[in-house]
């Protein structure tokens, strides 16, 4: 491994970890920016599986744009692996938390992403993404449960003084 590698592969751990900011943040045409064209995805373990960044976009946007679905997703642990000096494959472990404040219920997991990325124009771009879960677990929110901030509802700030 050479110097320049790991250059390479430090902007795909920045690709990554802009990648789960911007789903978090909700931050869609960011979000859009870092797929490739023909980029292809699978969630859920493969039981959603999608074809192009506009079907990937359409998908999280419905299913993920309700601010009252808090999500937290934090990646760890990557292993990247140079496949040519515009391809990439990484695997990653996830952990992440979502809040689904509409239906008084919150999910937590872990997970492996199991990604490809292409070089296009100079930049590393996401060509695939998908995880298998190591477990999932859905628990209901107690009724007297109440979140004391929010990047939406109160900006980020705590409630508590």
């Amino acid at each position: 491994m050479t110097p320049d590698d790991l250059v390479e592969i430090e902007q795909i751990h920045q690709l990554k970890y802009r990648y789960v900011r911007f789903i978090d943040t909700k931050r869609w045409d960011d979000l859009a920016g870092l797929f490739t064209a023909d980029a292809t995805a699978a969630y859920g373990g493969g039981a959603t599986t999608l074809a192009g960044r506009d079907a990937i976009m359409d998908f999280l946007t419905t299913s993920m744009a309700d601010e009252s679905m808090l999500t937290s997703h934090k990646v760890h642990q990557p292993e990247i692996a140079l496949t040519g000096p515009d391809s990439a494959t990484g695997v990653w472990a996830l952990d992440d938390v979502v809040v689904l404040g509409g239906l008084g219920m919150t999910v937590r997991g872990a997970s492996y992403y199991d990604d490809r990325y292409s070089k296009v124009e100079g930049h590393w771009r996401i060509a695939h993404t998908g995880y298998r879960r190591v477990y999932e677990e859905i628990e209901p929110r107690r009724d007297d449960l109440r979140l004391t901030a929010s990047w939406w509802g109160t900006d980020g700030r705590s409630s508590l003084q």
